[in-house]
This record gives structure tokens, C-alpha cells and sequence, in this order.
């Protein structure tokens, strides 16, 4: 009688464990890392002033930053008086919740050409949507050059918008799924997706479809890119939100791969689909910008309120740069970082001077 009663134990224990049947992700075993202290470094406060800054560009001469609302601000280097510019566009920004004048990126000539693409949310017969576009000063106005890319899937939230010039001379830009989590999964959406053109607008022959301009998929909001010295290409991305928070993830991007959303979060795995190479489990970091110096990656966090960074050998990260509220961009230059703050976004508590331009120096 006894062994039939410790039969049925075993059989019981053996049969409790979480259901698999019907779920297509399995959990990834989370990789070990040290936590560092934060290390220290000398800040600059370069420009204050500025009105919902997203994006920062970096030029010989001159610091050049998107304002969601529709403006491009001038400062020159290595610090100065802001100059506010105005923009001169075929479509008008449309600056609501995550939309409006986005991420920007100087063409690789800019020093000769003047040349600048953006980003930007617009209305089109009552939808919001995102376009591609390509800006040339002219007396002091950014009139538009040139649409490369339009009809974007764009939304209240979940816009993506980042721009970058590839190592390989193209250009490369992060779309959010608009809210609506099939775009991403959708290889007939632009939406959710990392897209990759070359610098007139036409898709690349070696991208990974054939006639498309996808590059990556499977993406909910990223709005990082950064490159390695070795050239390899990662994504910071918003996880989950709600009561599911956190899971934001950093990602090495390789062409074709689908990065899961939202079939899989985390450290989740399926076949066919890549698991974050960094997530931040029950933490919340909402990464924007991204950089890369020195074998580490560096993401701004909005709600994390944090500089973050990330040994690319995978054990050892820590927080670097905090105190100064919600941070939505970070460049590399030289040995320096440029953050830029996104406290007066409706999301953060501005301060007196508000949002502002600081070079950090470790």
C-alpha cells in the first residue's frame, strides 16, 4: 500500500509543472551578469531650452536636434546659443502623443550637400502615418528636398523613428508597430519592422526580400541603432507595458531574422525567432537612443531615468549617468557622450531650463 501511495506522489509532482501544450515559447536561461557601480565622470550642460527634443545629430561644426513639435534647433560645436530653424514641408508634422518630428540623420556629404534626412508623423485622410524625407537649408529654412519613404504605419504611440547611415552607406530606420502587434509580424506592413534603403530611396539589391525594404521584423518600438567597430548593427526596443512592464531588449540585427514580437517577450524562445541579446526582465529601462564605444553598447532610458551600459561579452553592465531625468538620445564622439534630455514630453517633470544637451565624459 505504501508504494502505491509514493507511485501516485511521484506521478502527481511529475504532471504539476507549467502547461506546454498550446504555448509556443519556452523560457531562455537568463545569462549571468555583474552589476557594477556607477562610474564617475565629468558632465557639461552644452544648451538648455529646448522644446521636446527627440533626435541629435552630430556635424564638424555643428549639434543639430529634431523638436517633436516641428523645428530643427542649431548649436555650434562644441557648445553655444541654440538657434531655432523652421521647417518647410510638403506634409505638415502632426505632433501627438509618440508622433511628431522624429529621428534625423546627416547624409554622409552633408559637409558639401547640406543634405539631411527625417523622420516625421503626418495625417493622411485621417490616419496617422510616418515618412521618410530629405531636408536642405535655405536661408535659414529646412525645405523639404525630396519624400523618400511614406505611408508608414503611425499611431498614438509606438512610432519608432530613429535614422542611421549604416557602415555600408545605407540608411537604415526603426518603425514601431503603431500599436497594433500584427504589423510586426506582417511582411507586407512597414510597421514593427527595421527598414534599409540606399540614400536615393531605392531598396537595396542585397536586401534580404526581394523588393522590399525590410530589413528586420517582428520589432514593437525600437528606437535605438547603434553600430560595433566590427560593424555589427543593434536595435534598443520598448517591451511590454501595463501591468506586463519591462522586457525591453537590446538586439543584435542580422538581415531577415524575426525578433519575435509579440509571439515572444524576454528571454522567451521559438523557432524561427530571435531572443534578445539583453532584456530587462521585471525592470522597465523604456530604451531610446543607442550608442556603441569601446565594446559597449550605452541606451538612454525615458522611464528608467538612466544611462545604461552594456558589455558586449554579456556579463557586466551598470548604470553610468543618472539624475538628470528622462533621457531620449546619446552620441559618441570622440571618447564623449552627448545625452539628451526628454523631460518636457508630458511624461517627465520638467525643470527650470528644460530639456537640455549635456557631454558626459567618463
Amino acid at each position: 500500500m505504501k508504494k502505491w501511495i509514493l507511485l501516485i506522489l511521484l506521478l502527481t509532482v511529475s504532471c504539476s509543472g507549467p502547461e506546454s501544450s498550446g504555448n509556443p515559447s519556452e523560457k531562455k536561461e537568463e545569462p549571468k551578469r555583474v552589476e557594477t557601480r556607477k562610474e564617475k565622470g565629468g558632465t557639461r550642460e552644452v544648451v538648455t531650452g529646448l522644446r521636446v527634443p527627440w533626435s541629435l545629430a552630430v556635424t564638424k561644426e555643428h549639434f543639430y536636434i529634431s523638436e517633436r513639435g516641428g523645428a530643427i534647433v542649431e548649436v555650434s560645436r562644441p557648445g553655444g546659443k541654440l538657434t531655432r530653424q523652421k521647417l518647410k514641408l510638403n506634409k505638415q508634422v502632426h505632433h501627438e502623443g509618440e508622433g511628431g518630428f522624429l529621428g534625423i540623420a546627416p547624409h554622409p556629404g552633408f559637409e558639401k550637400n547640406g543634405l539631411l534626412y527625417a523622420y516625421h508623423t503626418y495625417r493622411d485622410g485621417g490616419k496617422r502615418r510616418n515618412r521618410v524625407i530629405l531636408l536642405k537649408r535655405e536661408a535659414g529654412v529646412w525645405r523639404e528636398e525630396k519624400a523618400l519613404l511614406e505611408r508608414i504605419p503611425g499611431g498614438f504611440i509606438h512610432n519608432g523613428g530613429r535614422l542611421g547611415i549604416g557602415p555600408d552607406g545605407k540608411l537604415y530606420i526603426t518603425t514601431g508597430d503603431a500599436g497594433v502587434e500584427k504589423n510586426a509580424q506582417n511582411l507586407d506592413s512597414l510597421g514593427g519592422k527595421i527598414l534599409r534603403m540606399n540614400l536615393d530611396g531605392n531598396v537595396p539589391e542585397d536586401n534580404p526580400f526581394p523588393g522590399s525594404l525590410v530589413y528586420s521584423y517582428g520589432h514593437r518600438n525600437p528606437q535605438g541603432l547603434a553600430w560595433s567597430e566590427k560593424g555589427d548593427l543593434y536595435s534598443a526596443e520598448h517591451g511590454p507595458s501595463g501591468a506586463e512592464s519591462g522586457r525591453d531588449e537590446i538586439n543584435r540585427i542580422e538581415a531577415g531574422k524575426n525578433y519575435g514580437w509579440p509571439v515572444i517577450t524576454g528571454n522567451e524562445k521559438k523557432k524561427g525567432m530571435v531572443s534578445p541579446q539583453y532584456q530587462s526582465g521585471g525592470q522597465t529601462w523604456a530604451p531610446s537612443g543607442l550608442a556603441h564605444q569601446d565594446g559597449k553598447l550605452y541606451i538612454a532610458g525615458l522611464r528608467g531615468e538612466q544611462i545604461r551600459f552594456f558589455a558586449t561579452d554579456k556579463n557586466r553592465t551598470g548604470k553610468i549617468f543618472t539624475g538628470k531625468g528622462r533621457l531620449r538620445d546619446i552620441v559618441a564622439v570622440d571618447g564623449s557622450f552627448y545625452v539628451l534630455t526628454s523631460n518636457t514630453d508630458g511624461r517627465g517633470t520638467p525643470r527650470t531650463g528644460d530639456d537640455r544637451l549635456f557631454k558626459w565624459t567618463p
